[in-house]
């Protein structure tokens, strides 16, 4: 436990020495503050470094590039390998665990070893992985390394111990799975093909144990050459030679016969009493054209061939083979079932499929059940029992991609009753014509765990749509979803062309939300400068959506001088800040320099009927000016129990009252600080004065050096709404700077021309390269903010300052104030934060009526970089929450009784003098710097540089352990939290290369020490940076492998074991081991231990590789045991030859003498 007291006497104007050379943070118009202060500021801090912890704790969504699949149909659990070598294995709901080989190799197979709780992976790199599934947290207990031969395929028969590896270049390896060490017994490619060939066979592509006879192995080479090969005899019983490639191959599980898919879309079926040729060659979707030829098709990639009790005819399920001719057809997977042939379209291609069946037993009837079909972007289950083959609804989320994610943001310890609200919405609107049995993939076990609280994830997405996602206990289910396309109207035929110059392909991209769950209010910021409004309502309603249309961009005519900004005004009558012309249509068809006072997307201006659910009141949106368009907004704050909605973008901000639908302020950022501004700015029209500079220009005066710093960091990127770095590449002029007087600071940047909106790219395919210092062309046009134009080295360098962070917040505008009042707490891009109080009635009625006074004061703080973010914390150290509005349902039926009214929460004024009378602290984070005031008297009393080489992209003020830090995450990768107010170092952990802006427009801190980010294009990655919440999270993940009895064989019965021939057994054991086959070639493959170790070996006790370490310890210390018994065994030998020796010694001596001798 320790005190962190500050002397505040006499700090009511300036900070302490600043470290980071910033200005003196202070007001610059502000008097001595008259305000309480306390003596002593004494605050006991209770987090420790020992309180965090950097932990993954689970991933949702469908797996990214997925290349293999296998299923364990005794434990019912699913793997999934995927091209950048993760393994996610799949049970009931809350089973779901994430595996990573660390070479990043691809995973080419997957073979479970069926109820022994372990998986075989077979890697690009050409390595054998056993992995232990009997801990919740899987882990690698060997691996076997090929140095001479690549991996092709593997087939591990049931209830064995030896894996067949088949190889590139024809050759079939063992592998015992028990001490993954590879058998002498080798399969070569020249002697399972006659000896007269003259062409080499090519890689092995299939191989599979007969059902009759595991002594006889059936290998496909993909040339087209079948052998069966007699592992007892070394040699082969037949070969057959096709003159089409072979992809797979497939048992009847009587042995008669087997099916092969081949390249030209061909079945072919092979009976073993006959393999000159096949007995039945079928073109499934191959039509004969009228020369008498089949038409070319497609090859089929896989078959599998299953039989059932229930009929007489047998189920053949296969991916491809459709005809070339029919182009644009989405891939297919073909059932066949006696001569019904149904064709299944998916929406992305197959990657691979399996039929669960009910035995794991090849030699028994099959019955099939299901098919797992793995898709590109998705993973779906067909009901095989059904006539009309139904899929299963997924209980996992594998459609979080279903747009591309644009924006995250997370929302932990929610109000309980919000959840289940959304849910029996969003259940109204879910697809039907599932089918009607339970989820197959059913293995593992999963408890909620003690600790749980409501937390709901929200992604945006490209297409405008908003998705609510129920996040609690390490689970992911999909809410409500939201389509804010809905709110305008769709464009006609002939204005693609403008919508497509503007935006093109995604107008309705979400690029920021803002949610209260309180209140329940919704707002979502989109790349075409607006923002909606939404409020929650139980009941449908028609009524028509209010838009306001704003102009914040500079007019040509527009100059100012510091004197004309000294008397700043109440902006309290909204006509003067909303547009006066009438603006024309949206969809008219003007060039761009006609363009004037038009938004770029046209509201539904009709009585519109919503359904329950989220329902839009109000679109702000900006306006095109002088036939530029409007800049992305890039930042956005809303609160409930004032009424008002902040936004602002590099051009200025707007304050909106959305209770009376005006506009309360229209401003440019310089015009808010009055005679205050720092840099003694004046403005005037960039268009008659735009120069043209090749790099950044440093500024001449020592008071703004801090933009030197920020200007190593990359071009200027709209992360989460925050634009982190505008110094580097600002976005569009709106006016430019000049000198103040002969002694002002020069202040020349660059900034695009006109920049016409481009495609909403999702955050999850963006891949940018983040340098420290210079950018190239290359890189900035691949940096963070695709919404600029490419011309940026050749147009004007100058720029206006952005709005990167708003927060209404019950706040101190001027030193002189006594009592805290409403006010917005703007942070630029400069680095600079500017206070505007404002005046808010409190009665219900008169805040309907009466206008809402917001005033400007010029009050500035200064740090270095541009600001992220601000949290406000009491005089003992507890996180001041905003004011909010309780929810309520505006839509409900009137109650005589209880008539409706405003229930606020924290937003009193008049009886929170004594609770905040002593001031507060305010806690504001920028990308270089953290710095914590006191306020009124906005002393400085605290300051942390966080990053030198480096910057922060995302900064949160959270609650972890029933105190408060701040979180931040740099672009170099690492994770850092800061105890408040103290701003100490408590984690600094390099957890993640930044290597595309997929995740730095995703990553987000949250309460209860968790965070989320978007790894891939279709998966969420959930994270804790608490110690506590790692020690739970055993207790929050599910187990893989529960104690299943495997299933009994069935008996065949006489007859039919005597006529069908009885599968043989035969010990593979006698053949593959040491002793009848030696030694393998030491250098063919390396063995590698697992990283676990004993730990490993430890957690794998009871499984097959456990089972067999305690074996061999048991005969270790039985040999050590016995060794002891022969060693005292020869000792007592010696001992008894010793005293029979002496006996008879002494028995010669004294056989003479008499008794009266002795």
């Amino acid at each position: 436990m320790k005190k962190f007291r500050k002397v505040l006497d006499g700090l009511t104007t300036s900070s302490p020495a600043n470290p980071g050379g910033s200005p003196a943070c202070g007001s610059a118009a502000g008097t001595p503050s008259t305000a309480p202060t306390p003596r002593e500021l004494e605050i006991q801090e209770t987090l420790m470094s020992e309180h965090f912890q950097i932990c993954k704790t689970v991933r949702h969504g469908v797996p990214y590039q997925p290349t293999a699949l296998a299923f364990d149909p005794v434990q019912k659990i699913l793997a999934i390998g995927s091209r950048s070598g993760g393994v996610r294995l799949l049970g009931r709901p809350g089973v779901d665990c994430h595996c990573q080989h660390e070479s990043g190799a691809a995973v080419l197979q997957l073979q479970f070893l069926i109820n022994e709780g372990a998986l075989v992976t077979a890697c690009a790199d050409d390595t054998l992985h056993l992995w232990n599934l009997r801990q919740r947290r899987p882990a690698i207990l060997h691996s076997l390394k090929f140095n001479r031969e690549r991996i092709t395929f593997c087939h591990l028969p049931f209830q064995s111990k030896w894996l067949y590896v088949g190889t590139e270049r024809g050759n079939t390896h063992i592998v015992n799975i028990e001490s993954f060490i590879l058998s002498g017994y080798v399969i070569m490619w020249n002697k399972a093909i006659e000896l007269s060939t003259k062409t080499h066979p090519g890689p092995v592509v299939h191989l599979s144990d007969s059902p009759k006879d595991e002594g006889k192995l059936l290998i496909g080479f993909e040339s087209g050459t079948i052998v069966m090969w007699d592992l007892r005899a070394k040699r082969t019983d037949f070969r057959i030679y096709y003159d089409e490639a072979i992809h797979s191959a497939s048992w009847h599980h009587e042995g008669r016969q087997f099916m092969c898919s081949h390249s030209d879309g061909s079945l072919s079926m092979w009976n073993l009493r006959n393999t000159a040729k096949p007995f039945q060659v079928t073109f499934p979707h191959g039509k004969t054209q009228r020369d008498g030829r089949k038409e070319s098709c497609k090859p089929i990639l896989k078959v599998e061939y299953k039989t059932s009790r229930n009929s007489s005819e047998a189920f053949v399920v296969f991916s491809g083979g459709l005809s070339y001719d029919k182009a644009g057809r989405r891939p297919t997977l073909t059932i066949m079932h006696g001569k019904a042939i149904t064709v299944l379209e998916m929406d992305y291609p197959i990657v691979d499929f399996l039929v669960l069946c009910e035995t794991p037993y090849i030699n028994e009837v099959q019955e099939p059940y299901a098919v797992v079909v793995l898709l590109e972007k998705d993973f779906v289950v067909v009901d095989l029992t059904q006539s009309n083959f139904p899929i299963f609804e997924n209980p996992y989320p594998m459609d979080i991609h279903e747009s591309p994610v644009t924006c995250t943001a997370y929302f932990a310890d929610c109000p309980p009753d919000i959840i289940p609200v959304l849910y029996s919405i969003g259940a109204k609107h879910k697809k039907t014509g599932y089918s009607h049995k339970e989820w197959p993939v059913s293995g593992g076990t999963w408890t909620v765990g003690s600790q749980t609280y409501p937390e709901i994830i929200i992604t945006g997405h490209a297409d405008g749509s908003i998705k609510f996602w129920d996040a609690t206990a390490i689970t992911l289910q999909m809410l409500y979803k939201l389509k804010t396309s809905k709110v305008f109207e769709k464009p006609k035929s002939g204005d693609v062309g403008r919508s497509a110059e503007l935006v093109e392909e995604d107008p309705y991209a979400v690029q920021m939300i803002s949610w209260c769950p309180q209140s329940r209010i919704l707002c979502v910021v989109g790349i075409s400068a607006h923002v909606i409004l939404y409020r929650f309502s139980k009941h449908d309603a028609s009524t028509t959506i209010t838009s306001l249309e704003v102009r914040l961009q500079c007019e040509m005519e527009d100059v100012i001088s510091p004197s004309d900004t000294e008397n700043t005004p109440s902006f309290s009558d909204p006509s003067g800040h909303s547009p006066q012309p009438q603006p024309p249509s949206p969809r008219s068809n003007t060039p761009d320099s006609m363009r004037d006072s038009i938004p770029c997307l046209k509201v539904k201006d009709r009585m519109i009927r919503m359904p329950p659910g989220y329902q839009a009141e109000l679109v702000v949106q900006l306006l095109w000016v002088d036939g530029e368009p409007p800049q992305q907004i890039t930042s956005l704050d809303l609160n409930s129990a004032y009424g008002l909605l902040a936004l602002g973008n590099c051009n200025g901000l707007t304050v909106v009252d959305y209770l009376q639908k005006t506009i309360l302020l229209c401003m440019s950022t310089l015009e808010l600080y009055g005679s205050a501004d720092p840099f003694q700015r004046l403005t005037r029209s960039p268009r008659k004065n735009r120069q043209s500079t090749s790099g950044l220009t440093e500024l001449s005066d020592n008071q703004v050096s801090l933009d030197l710093e920020r200007s190593k960091s990359p071009t200027s990127d709209h992360v989460n709404g925050h634009c982190t770095s505008p110094t580097s590449q600002p976005c569009l002029t709106g006016r430019a700077r000049v000198p103040g007087g002969p002694e002002g600071p020069r202040l020349a940047r660059r900034g695009p021309g006109r920049p016409p909106f481009r495609k909403a790219q999702s955050a999850a395919c963006m891949e940018v390269s983040l340098p420290v210092s210079s950018l190239t062309e290359e890189s900035r046009e691949n940096s963070f903010s695709r919404s600029r134009s490419s011309s940026v080295s050749s147009i004007d360098r100058e720029t206006k300052e952005a709005v990167t962070t708003l927060q209404f917040a019950e706040s101190y505008g001027r030193k002189s104030d006594t009592l805290p009042t409403p006010c917005l707490w703007v942070g630029t891009s400069l680095g600079l934060v500017l206070i505007i109080p404002m005046s808010i009635p409190t009665d219900e009625q008169e805040r309907l009526e009466d206008p809402v006074t917001v005033a400007p004061t010029g009050t500035v703080l200064m740090l270095k970089g541009s600001i992220l973010r601000i949290g406000f914390l009491d005089c003992g150290g507890a996180l001041i929450n905003s004011p909010y509005e309780v929810w309520r349902d505006q839509h409900a039926p009137d109650h005589p009784d209880r008539p409706r009214k405003r229930k606020l929460v924290n937003f009193s004024p008049s009886s929170s003098q004594e609770a905040s009378g002593d001031g507060h602290l305010a806690v504001v984070c920028s990308e270089r710097q953290a710095k914590v005031f006191f306020m009124p008297s906005q002393a400085c009393l605290y300051v942390h540089n966080i990053t030198e080489s480096s910057f922060v992209l995302r900064a949160d003020v959270v609650s972890v352990c029933n105190s408060v830090c701040l979180a931040c995450f740099c672009a170099n990768g690492h994770i850092m939290t800061l105890s408040l107010p103290s701003l100490r170092p408590l984690l600094d952990v390099n957890y993640l290369p930044l290597t595309d802006m997929r995740i730095a427009r995703t990553f987000c801190f949250t309460n209860g020490g968790q965070a989320l980010y978007l790894c891939s294009p279709t998966e969420i990655q959930r994270i804790t940076y608490s110690q506590e919440m790692c020690d739970n999270l055993q207790e929050m993940l599910g187990e893989l492998f529960t104690p299943i009895e495997t299933p009994e064989a069935q008996n065949r019965g006489f007859l039919k074991g005597f006529f069908g021939g009885n599968a043989q057994t035969f010990d593979r054991e006698e053949l593959f081991g040491e002793a009848a086959a030696g030694k393998a070639s030491r250098s063919l493959a390396q063995h590698i231990p697992g990283q676990g170790g004993m730990e490993g070996m430890k957690a794998a006790a009871g499984g097959v590789v456990g089972e067999l370490a305690r074996a061999r310890i048991a005969l270790d210390e039985r040999g050590q045991r016995l060794g002891e018994l022969e060693e005292r065994t020869a000792l007592m030998m010696t001992s008894a030859e010793t005293f029979s020796k002496h006996a008879h010694e002494l028995m010669l001596k004294c056989k003479d003498k008499k008794w009266y001798q002795f």
